[in-house]
């Protein structure tokens, strides 16, 4: 039979060539690599989540306002939007692999730096933290594209689980693990620095290998579309930013909504918890149907309209429904999260392509997510209340699905 058009565009479906791309990693080496790439996406959340439960021992032991405790949780989001489409240069400069060794570095040494007593430690820190992660968000779906070009969509599926399984295990063992040994708040978000030191350690044994840049291990069209000119890179820009905006919007207020409503302060942070562990049950689910579906338009469908639900239950019932609701979105962000990250792989030809797009989507996408928490905020001090608010990212829905159908289409950038 012959084959479709839309089959020889999807890089997931071609077929295995006889002699292995360029940088293709022997099966046991493969398996290193895998286990490697899956601890570096664990590390890619923590150093950023681990503040938002210790922030109100912050500001009590440090005297931070509440603008300045803003801008702390904000820093790392707004690093990860300014700084992503650097990436894609440092890797043809020194190559992707010892590039992300660099940041797991640089991760752990801002992580590191947060021990030290004084605000400016604690800033900087957080900086080379959002710094370390802004530029790893870019090069690990690169890094997937070229050593797993037949099991993409399987590989971003595990990437996406990672990210959620870092998160959740940050936001719910951060200060229990900080009380039960006696670290204090300083204690509390500085042992995840170990966490990422393993991550490095890990990824030693790549740093070893031959790494050709990124731009030599393909052949390369001689004139390519800029991506700022391309719909298709705009669809897969936008499903990336505005699931985003949604999730860091809903993950700074949720808590202080709940709350207003009326449940205990306790139970509002356990919803938010909850939130990211069923995102991991979407994230698997992606991952175990991904390679079964002819598209990822179906996971954009259904995760906008998890997400779109449970924002009209917040409106109608906040408290009566929470459990609801957050099962809703979580699900519904599991599925969004992996379906952003593995279109950017995806619809790309190749490596470089990737790093390309993965530095313009997450570089915009990252952009509006650090608006979404100012916004709402914003809109709850003008109205009062958060009808407004939740019926704004309830209207965002409308974009975000249009751009996820556009992108989840087997389509292909250059094709």
């Amino acid at each position: 039979m012959p084959q479709t058009a839309d089959q020889s565009a999807d890089p997931s479906r071609t077929t295995a060539p006889a002699i292995p791309a360029a940088g293709s990693p022997a099966p046991p080496v493969a398996g290193l690599l895998a286990a490697g790439i899956l601890l570096i996406a664990m590390n890619l959340r923590p150093g950023v989540v681990a503040v938002s439960p210790e922030l109100d021992a912050i500001r009590a032991s440090t005297g931070l306002s509440g603008s300045m405790a803003g801008l702390l949780t904000t820093l790392p989001i707004l690093c990860f939007g300014i700084l992503a489409p650097f990436a894609a240069k440092l890797a043809r400069r020194i190559g992707m692999t010892r590039a992300l060794g660099a940041m797991m570095l640089l991760l752990t040494a801002g992580i590191a730096l947060r021990l030290a007593p004084g605000l400016p430690a604690l800033f900087a820190g957080t900086a080379l933290i959002g710094a370390a992660i802004s530029l790893s968000n870019v090069l690990v779906p690169s890094i997937i594209k070229r050593h797993f070009h037949r099991h993409t969509g399987l590989m971003m599926g595990l990437y996406s689980v990672a990210l959620f399984c870092g998160a959740a295990l940050a936001a719910g063992v951060t200060v229990p693990l900080g009380d039960a040994l006696g670290l204090g708040w300083r204690g509390a978000i500085g042992v995840w620095a170990v966490l990422s030191a393993l991550a490095l350690l890990l990824w030693v044994p790549q740093l070893r290998r031959p790494d050709v840049p990124p731009a030599t291990t393909a052949a390369v069209p001689t004139a390519r579309t800029p991506l700022r000119r391309s719909p298709l890179a705009w669809q897969v820009t936008l499903t990336m930013g505005l699931q985003s905006l949604q999730y860091y919007a809903c993950a700074a207020w949720i808590p202080a909504m709940l709350t207003s409503e009326g449940m205990s302060s306790t139970e509002a942070g356990w919803m938010l918890s909850l939130m990211s562990l069923v995102g991991i049950a979407g994230s698997l689910v992606f991952t175990a149907l991904v390679g079964r579906l002819r598209n990822q338009v179906p996971f954009a469908v259904v995760g906008t309209l998890l997400f779109l639900g449970s924002l009209i239950g917040l409106i109608v019932a906040p408290v009566g429904g929470a459990y609801a609701w957050m099962l809703m979105q979580g699900f519904g962000s599991g599925l969004l999260i992996s379906t952003a990250l593995a279109v950017i792989v995806l619809r790309s030809p190749d490596a470089a392509r990737a790093a390309e797009m993965s530095g313009m989507a997450q570089g915009v996408g990252y952009l509006l997510a650090a608006a979404g928490p100012f916004l709402l905020g914003a809109l709850h001090d003008a109205t009062g209340g958060w009808t407004v608010p939740l019926t704004l990212l309830a209207v965002l829905c409308v974009p975000m699905g249009i751009a996820g159908v556009g992108a989840g289409r087997v389509r292909h950038l250059d094709a």
